[in-house]
Formats: structure tokens, C-alpha cells, sequence
């Protein structure tokens, strides 16, 4: 009887871990035997496609554009996810310091922007920054910047890069902040307290209380949006599709068109592999070290 009850929590969750994993793992599994064949647009239709060894991934390692793509996604996951983690740690600490009305209302605002769908969110901000029509156009007109009347943002690389930038922080620091603001909500009153009748600064408390409080919270934050950035996908095939001249291609949007303009899915696998394990050394790290603490 004491066994039977000791497994019935496992029996109940069962069925969900099983469909969990098979929806996780199945296709990670399907794209790891795919980037080991050659699997072009014959082989989807007929099937019966023949092993290649290493051969995708070897071509795929020997080409420039690849390391481009790679470096390019490198610096895109940084810039993001720096922004996202200071920015979310300011609001963070003002959610914080507000009283309970304000307090509410922004967490509001910050729910409602986190629950926006990534593909109208998207739609919004081209229309934003259309180049004639756009109000951010309009708005720094109005300021003073003529140069930006008319101004095309989606033909530069680099403005197009800033934009993305923006539209995911945007999307991301909500979620961040909050789970920071819940941290900052546990850790107790007296050490705050302590550390101003010590003469302790805004800054210092900060670095010497918050800071170590919260470094697991911190790392958990950071690993999490390295995931999302690093997979982003929609945001920037919506809005640019890899574009101007490939400068906002990233590793996602790189698998995405190999696959789907030269159907080359044997080497788009071997791309999203490529990705997965990237991500997985850069994280693990990470992990064994909060895993430890």
C-alpha cells in the first residue's frame, strides 16, 4: 500500500513528461540523423536517403560564410542579452521602490507587453518604423533630426540590426524583470537595513547585498536568455528575413534558408545541430556552477 501511494504522484505525471519529451526530443533527434544523410528535395519525396558520414557538417565548417553567420550570431546573443539583463535589473529595483498602486500598474504594463504575440509585436514595429508613415520617423523629425525624414531603416544593415535589437529587448525584459523583482521580494528587510546604518550607498548595497543574494537568480536569468535570443527566429524573418546583404542572418535564420531555398535539409540539420551544442557548451558551464552553489 505505502509503495503504491509513493509511485502514484510519478503515474500521475507520467503521461505529461512522456508527451514533453516526445515533442523535445523527437525532433532534435529526427535533425541529427538528418544532418548525417544526404537528404535533398528527392529524398523528402521518395525517401530512402543514404548515409553521409561527416560530410555536411565538413562542408559546412570549411565554408567563410558559416563562420560569419556564427560570429554575427555571437555578437547579436550578447548585445541582447546584456541589454535585457541591465535594463530588467533597473526596472527590477523601481518595481521595488514604487508603492503598491504604480507597482501594479507597471507590472501590468509589463505582463501585457510579455503577452503580446511575437508575430503582431513584430508587425507593429515595422509599421513604427516605416519610412514614410512611421511615427518613430515623425517623432525625430519633430526633435530636430531631419536627416531621419524619409529614412529607410530596413536598407541598412546596421539599423536594421538596432531595430531587432530593440524589438527583443523589448519582448524579453518583462519576464526577466519580473522573476528579478520576485528574488528581490525574498531576500529580508533587516540586511538592507544593516547595510544603510553602516552608511552603505545605493550602489554599494547593491553590489553587496542584492548582487550576492541573487546571483543564482541572476545566472538562471542570463542562461535563459541566451536560449531565447540565441534562438530567435520570427522576429527577424518577419522583419527582415536574414536581410539587407545577410546582415541580421543569424544561426536560425542561416538553417532556415539553406533548407528551405536550396532544400538542402541535410545541411540546414547539420546547422540547427551545430546551434544546439554551441548553446549547450556555452550554458552548461553555467548550470554545473548554480547546480553546485
Amino acid at each position: 500500500m505505502r509503495g503504491t501511494r509513493s509511485l502514484w504522484p510519478y503515474l500521475l505525471i507520467a503521461p505529461t513528461v512522456a508527451g514533453g519529451a516526445f515533442l523535445l526530443l523527437y525532433p532534435m533527434l529526427k535533425a541529427a540523423v538528418i544532418s548525417f544523410q544526404h537528404f535533398r528535395m528527392g529524398e523528402l519525396i521518395r525517401g530512402g536517403a543514404a548515409f553521409a558520414g561527416l560530410d555536411n557538417y565538413a562542408e559546412l565548417l570549411a565554408g567563410a560564410e558559416f563562420w560569419q553567420v556564427l560570429w554575427r550570431t555571437l555578437g547579436w546573443t550578447a548585445v541582447n542579452v546584456v541589454l535585457i539583463v541591465v535594463l530588467s535589473t533597473g526596472v527590477a529595483l523601481m518595481l521595488a521602490r514604487l508603492r503598491r498602486g504604480l507597482r501594479l500598474a507597471l507590472m501590468s504594463a509589463l505582463a501585457l507587453a510579455w503577452a503580446t504575440p511575437i508575430i503582431a509585436a513584430t508587425t507593429v514595429f515595422q509599421w513604427l518604423f516605416q519610412s514614410e508613415l512611421g511615427v518613430v520617423n515623425w517623432l525625430l523629425a519633430a526633435l530636430g533630426f531631419d536627416s531621419f525624414r524619409g529614412y529607410t531603416w530596413f536598407a541598412d544593415g546596421t539599423a536594421t540590426f538596432a531595430v531587432l535589437v530593440v524589438l527583443v529587448v523589448w519582448q524579453s525584459v518583462p519576464f526577466a524583470a519580473l522573476t528579478l523583482y520576485a528574488g528581490l521580494t525574498t531576500i529580508p528587510v533587516e540586511l538592507y537595513e544593516s547595510a544603510r546604518i553602516d552608511g552603505g550607498t545605493g550602489r554599494q548595497v547593491f553590489w553587496k547585498v542584492t548582487l550576492p543574494m541573487l546571483r543564482q537568480l541572476f545566472a538562471l536569468v542570463a542562461s535563459l536568455e541566451v536560449i531565447w535570443v540565441a534562438k530567435c527566429f520570427p522576429q527577424i524573418w518577419v522583419l527582415s528575413q536574414g536581410g539587407p546583404d545577410g546582415a541580421t542572418t543569424t544561426l536560425p535564420v542561416y538553417a532556415f534558408k539553406i533548407a528551405r531555398v536550396l532544400h538542402r535539409y541535410d545541411l540546414g540539420s547539420a546547422v540547427a545541430m551545430l546551434t544546439v551544442v554551441i548553446l549547450a557548451v556555452a550554458l552548461v558551464s553555467n548550470l554545473r556552477r548554480m547546480v553546485r552553489q
